[in-house]
């Protein structure tokens, strides 16, 4: 059985996927969980955290503008923004955000390394309007 080093970073993984064997929530553990929570800050809006409506990075306000290179560095720099803010867990190496007018939305990869893994990590997420 695999142990936890001292460092890892554990969140609970928001699927709510029960566990085969033990039927608990699972746990996401060291780069997954901060990709998820990069994930999350991504698609978190400003004013959706009670108390603590500064936390998002708008991005679905900036979906509803039109579809092209503009917006897309736009989206490129509120994911910057949030992640540099509020992920203190990772450190960006960058955002490459591309806009897909015939599937209207945008293709966000986010490069990161989490703080004790040298290793280059990477969140991919489709931004499209829901409504």
């Amino acid at each position: 059985m695999a142990t936890a080093r001292a460092l890892d970073y554990q969140d609970l993984d928001l699927d709510f996927i029960a566990h085969p064997v033990r039927k608990d929530v699972v746990k996401k553990t060291g780069p997954d969980a901060v990709a998820r929570s990069i994930r999350n800050l991504v698609l978190t809006n400003f004013y959706d955290r009670p108390f603590r409506p500064y936390i998002g990075s708008n991005a679905q306000k900036l979906l509803f503008e039109n579809i092209n290179g503009m917006t897309a560095n736009h989206l490129q720099d509120a994911i910057s923004e949030v992640v540099n803010n509020f992920e203190p867990r990772a450190s960006l190496i960058g955002v490459n955000v591309v806009a897909q007018p015939d599937r209207n939305g945008y293709y966000a990869k986010i490069a990161f390394t989490v703080n004790n893994r040298p290793e280059p990590y990477g969140v991919n997420v489709f931004l499209e309007r829901v409504r």
